[in-house]
C-alpha cells in the first residue's frame, strides 16, 4: 500500500488541496511503520512544494 499511495501522492501533486486530501487517506490505509516511511519520503519530496501541509498532517497533536 506504501507504493501505491507515493505513486497517488506524485500524480496528484500538482494541486495542493488534493495532495493534503491524498496524504490525509493513506492515515487510515497504513500501519504505523508505514506512515514513518510515508513522512521521510514526503518530506524529501515536497518540501519544497508543501512544507506547510506536510507539518499540519504529519505534526498534528495526538489526541
Amino acid at each position: 500500500m506504501l507504493e501505491y499511495v507515493k505513486t497517488i501522492l506524485l500524480k496528484v501533486s500538482f494541486d495542493k488541496m488534493l495532495f493534503e486530501k491524498e496524504l490525509r487517506k493513506a492515515f487510515k490505509v497504513l500501519e504505523r511503520a508505514e506512515l514513518k516511511q510515508l513522512r521521510n519520503w514526503c518530506y524529501e519530496q515536497f518540501s519544497g512544494m508543501y512544507l506547510l501541509i506536510l507539518n499540519r498532517v504529519f505534526l498534528k497533536p495526538k489526541v
